[in-house]
């Protein structure tokens, strides 16, 4: 049997996956314990932002075999209400303010000299036919056609949240692969806040759907 670390954010996104199945735990995050598809499934609300998402990654992965990550995310562009394979994850505010400039980074490398690839590359998708998208993450949630514009340009992004590049980087330093599957619930506008809020729990049932197809694959 395989272990298996799912995080998610928000209590909606972590409670739509397996709705009504495990067994909660104490500590520091909330945590609900799964048995699927021959698989120990370890759900946890981690919080939002990149600190939580990585403080949660970090402390519970000790026994994982792989990360997962379920949840919402905005559009830069993307198409609404679906849900998407993050092939690709970058932290679009990590890196160097130069005058005039902000160069970004892979996080984690030094912010100096010339920028090489700034993502880290998820696992493979097992094969779910879902459409890949990279994902840009940053501690700020993005409202703004101008901003999202900017990171779709720069670094080739269609979609935006606030944690996955955090676990990208997690697992990329602890070594273990990672997959994310994430739904759109706003275009990352001037609407996005009320956006969010009417969709949230829907773009989260339809993640947690396709996450609970992934597990079944794994």
């Amino acid at each position: 049997m395989s272990a298996l670390l799912v995080l998610a954010a928000l209590p909606e996104e972590g409670d739509a996956l397996f709705p009504g199945q495990g067994t909660r735990e104490g500590g520091p995050f909330a945590v609900r314990r799964v048995a699927a598809s021959g698989h120990d499934v370890v759900i946890a609300t981690c919080g939002l932002g990149k600190v939580h998402a990585a403080l949660a990654a970090g402390m519970l992965a000790g026994r994982a075999d792989m990360l997962l990550m379920t949840g919402t995310c905005g559009a830069l562009g993307a198409e609404a209400g679906r849900a998407y394979w993050l092939a690709e994850a970058v932290q679009h505010d990590y890196g160097a303010n130069e005058p005039g400039l902000f160069r970004r980074y892979r996080a984690g490398d030094w912010p100096l000299g010339e920028p090489g690839e700034a993502h880290f590359a998820a696992m493979a998708d097992p094969g779910l036919g879902l459409p890949h998208a990279r994902i840009a993450s940053g501690d700020s949630f993005v409202a703004c056609p101008a901003a999202a514009a900017d990171l779709r340009a720069s670094l080739g992004a269609t979609l935006v949240d606030m944690e996955v590049g955090a676990v990208a980087q997690v697992a990329a330093r602890l070594g273990l692969p990672w997959g994310a599957i994430k739904a759109v619930t706003d275009d990352a506008n001037d609407a996005s806040g009320g956006d969010f809020h009417a969709n949230l729990s829907r773009a989260a049932r339809i993640a947690a759907a396709e996450v609970e197809r992934l597990i079944a694959m794994l």
